[in-house]
């Protein structure tokens, strides 16, 4: 027997929507113009506790995720594919004049003739529904077309951006990744996976960021790059930054520069040997730390205004922490 949620009082409705996970509240939007109205309605008046809306276009599909703050496990709400990959064999889908709808693993597939166009769409839906911006943006090369479009759709910058790893080189893989690099805006965290060219250098700034983490692929980042970096926290994986640029690089902190950083982990590609730098610095042992964390042994260093770091390395990687969290006495 159908449940007559439109005449239901306004108490209970509440109540009942509020116990709807995402993708239920998406595809329940579709049932009739109605029940879209009852809940955008529903959500323009209430703040939604640590909900994150992000667009993933990856591997020729659009998707819509939404996910609690502090979660890696985003359900997916909404998804985008081409046309062309519709089995109308399996279910036949529901038509409209704009898409034809299905529907797999617990959301709703949308198909339409332009990809791209179709993920604008079901952005624009899912945003207006729960009157959220876009939280995060995950993208391969097939999404770059994304970045220019979130960054002026809306006046909050992205938290997070994730450029994800592609399967092989392609003609323009070095025009895309500059592209990328020099237009990606986020204020929390980006995210590199890609796999670069092995001769690709890039010339520009990244950031500003609170966090950085290139992976696996870091052996293009230059000394350059490494200053030029604005960021928080950086880390480079399968670095080939020697260990003549880690000291120029600690020269350039002395003197004041990446002046926000406060941590940096650089993972070698191959086998570094630091000990012609170990005498520039100044070691640390346990009892010259303020508290009582254990502590391995390292190395410590001042900048010109007095603001210190701890050294941490070995042949593999070499970490810097600026200090706090650990003072020395």
């Amino acid at each position: 027997m159908p449940f007559p949620i439109l005449r239901t009082p306004f108490v209970v409705l509440t109540e009942i929507i509020s116990l709807l996970e995402p993708e239920e509240i998406v595809t329940a939007s579709f049932c009739s113009k109605n029940v879209h109205r009852l809940l955008k309605g529903h959500y323009q008046q209430r703040e939604l506790l640590g909900w994150r809306i992000y667009l993933n276009d990856c591997d020729s599909c659009g998707q819509v995720t939404i996910g609690l703050e502090g979660e890696i496990n985003w359900k997916a709400v909404l998804s985008v594919l081409q046309i062309s990959e519709l089995d109308e064999s399996k279910a036949k889908p529901i038509e409209t004049n704009e898409y034809k709808r299905g529907f797999s693993l617990g959301s709703l597939d949308l198909y339409f003739e332009d990809r791209v166009m179709g993920t604008k769409w079901i952005v624009d839906y899912v945003t207006d529904l729960f009157n959220l911006n876009v939280y995060g943006l995950i993208i391969d090369t097939n999404g770059i077309w994304a970045i220019d479009w979130i960054n002026n759709r809306q006046e909050n910058m992205l938290e997070c951006f994730k450029f994800d790893k592609n399967p092989k080189y392609y003609p323009n893989a070095e025009k895309d990744l500059d592209y990328v690099l020099r237009n990606a805006r986020a204020s929390d965290f980006i995210v590199i996976e890609d796999i670069f060219p092995v001769n690709y250098r890039f010339s520009g700034i990244l950031g500003p960021v609170n966090h950085l983490l290139i992976s696996p692929n870091g052996h293009w980042v230059t000394l350059d790059n490494l200053m030029n970096f604005d960021c928080i926290k950086i880390v480079i994986n399968g670095s080939r930054i020697s260990v003549t640029d880690v000291d120029s690089f600690l020269r350039h902190w002395r003197a004041g520069g990446s002046h926000r950083m406060t941590y940096l982990k650089v993972n070698f590609e191959t086998h570094r040997n630091f000990e012609n730098l170990e005498e520039q610095w100044e070691m640390i042992e346990a009892d010259d730390l303020s508290d009582e964390e254990e502590w391995d042994g390292g190395y410590s260093i001042t900048r010109n205004d007095g603001a210190k770091a701890v050294i941490d390395f070995s042949n593999y990687y070499f970490v810097m922490t600026v200090l706090p969290p650990r003072e020395i006495i």
